[in-house]
């Protein structure tokens, strides 16, 4: 048995951690083992049992209490991100464990990047004409497809995603409304945009897209009733956190027309499994949580996670330390 500190590494399903930074001084002090595949239930009490050190890829994998519970050797909790809703800090603070967090690199305009893509493949229905050009159907589609300018779009949550969004959006001619739980005219002002309440938003706009952290309250915030307001050519984008939607009432939702259509980027289950309602609902465009994943963001991941293993290895100072009390 190895007397080295054992590293735990899990999630990383992009196949770069080695690759995006040098482990060699690490791999030389410690026994680091790295997880491509998500682990659960047992395999994942498995790996991590004998760790001393546990790397999270953001909230891909839950850290709760009963969990930490059964892992004795457990020192150091470093997660990617500034931000990880999946860990239990509390827990880790009663056993005294310590906690850190990366930098994050340009993850704000990888995210709006993508919005963007959501929006415009499900405006223009690229997938649907792509799949028909493929099977030799020239144009699949019997209807006209509509431009953004001079339509509504309801920005839910106008921060640094948000605002992004939104600038792209006046660029394209679109009027730009807002809602948040705190939003406040002036601050919709600020960013362009206008500040309405909350159905109105709903009613009156032809792309709704999330830019919210979750919390008490925005949690569960699009429900039935949410998306029976909407309009039937309605395009609802999230980019943001699966928590802010009931995922079984969009699917229920779009069986009904409302929305005409849901990208979505992120679910309540990742990976999404085989067999999950989404995936037969009309309508729906999927990616699988591609938002942040960008080259720079994930080289500064990394690079932040060495930084942190390093300071343990030597019994210095760790950067980032999150406080858990």
């Amino acid at each position: 048995m190895s007397s080295k500190p054992i590293i735990v590494v899990l999630d990383d399903f992009e196949r770069v951690a080695t690759e995006f930074a040098d482990w060699s001084d690490v791999h030389a002090r410690a026994d680091v083992r790295i997880h491509r595949a998500p682990l659960r239930g047992d395999a994942l009490l498995q790996a991590l049992t004998p760790a001393d050190v546990i790397v999270l890829m953001r909230d891909r994998t839950a850290l709760q209490a009963p969990l930490i519970a059964q892992l004795p050797n457990l020192k150091l909790v470093v997660f990617t991100g500034t931000r990880n809703g999946a860990l239990d800090t509390k827990a880790l603070a009663a056993r005294g464990i310590s906690v850190a967090h990366t930098g994050w690199g340009p993850n704000k305009d990888a995210t709006t990047e993508l919005t963007w893509a959501l929006i415009l493949a499900a405006q223009k229905r690229l997938l649907a004409h792509e799949a028909g050009l493929r099977r030799g159907d020239w144009r699949p589609l019997p209807t006209m497809l509509p431009v953004l300018h001079g339509q509504r779009i309801g920005v839910v949550g106008l921060g640094e995603i948000g605002g992004r969004v939104a600038n792209i959006a006046r660029a394209f001619g679109m009027e730009v409304v807002t809602w948040s739980p705190n939003m406040t005219p002036e601050r919709a002002q600020a960013k362009g945009a206008r500040a309405v309440a909350f159905d109105e938003l709903l009613a009156t706009s032809h792309i709704i897209t999330t830019h919210l952290v979750m919390g008490p309250a925005t949690k569960g915030l699009f429900g039935a009733p949410q998306f029976a307001a909407l309009r039937t050519d309605a395009i609802f984008v999230n980019t943001s956190r699966a928590g802010l939607i009931d995922e079984a009432a969009l699917v229920a939702a779009l069986a009904k027309g409302r929305p005409g259509v849901a990208a979505l980027d992120v679910f309540s289950e990742e990976p999404l499994p085989v067999g999950h309602p989404l995936l037969d609902a009309p309508n729906v465009l999927l990616t699988p949580h591609l938002g942040f994943v960008a080259e720079p963001v994930f080289r500064r991941f990394y690079a932040d996670v060495l930084e942190t293993i390093t300071a343990w290895l030597d019994g210095k100072s760790l950067p980032r330390v999150l406080a858990t009390i």
